[in-house]
């Protein structure tokens, strides 16, 4: 019984190795808004878009379109980042 148990922790560690190279889409939302076709049209070089967020707000991070953290911006030299301040628990 020891060595079956064994055997499948085994493959268990295997199937989960593979995963840990698999490529996942990761976003951070800085907000959202809804515009009228119209107004889309009229945008151009230096319009504004007003966002449903602060400025001072978290923005959300997703992971393949699923919500999984908040966060505030931070810059890191030329590029910006994330510093997560809330990890999103999911109900089971």
């Amino acid at each position: 019984m020891a060595t079956e148990q064994r055997d499948k922790v085994g493959a268990d560690q295997q199937n989960l190795d593979l995963l840990m190279n698999v490529t996942l889409q990761v976003t951070a939302e800085l907000g959202k808004c809804k515009m009228l076709v119209a107004d889309v049209l009229k945008l151009g070089t230096g319009s504004i878009i007003e966002l449903d967020r602060l400025a001072s707000g978290p923005v959300d991070l997703l992971v393949n379109n699923k919500l999984v953290a908040r966060g505030e911006v931070v810059a890191i030299d030329d590029n910006f980042g994330v510093r997560i301040t809330e990890l999103i628990q999911r109900l089971a």
